[in-house]
């Protein structure tokens, strides 16, 4: 199930960047595969620790758009 989550948003995310459906679909499909068989549980803890470091930086951003102080 998670497979097919992160295949679809690497596909839309690639076929958003380069105007291509084709594709973003190709690599929105292979990516689970790769990753599977790329990465295994550390590859998966890394990727894990890389979006939420993402996540964390865009939601200090917003914060401090809106001018609130960011949490300590």
């Amino acid at each position: 199930m998670f497979g097919k989550i992160i295949g679809g948003a690497v596909g839309k995310r690639i076929g958003a960047r380069y105007g291509d459906g084709t594709k973003g679909l190709l690599i929105g499909a292979l990516a689970p595969v790769v990753l599977r068989r790329a990465f295994g549980p550390l590859g998966l803890a890394i990727g894990g620790g890389y979006l939420a470091k993402k996540a964390y930086d865009a939601h200090k951003e917003r914060e401090r758009r809106r001018g609130a102080a960011p949490r300590a």
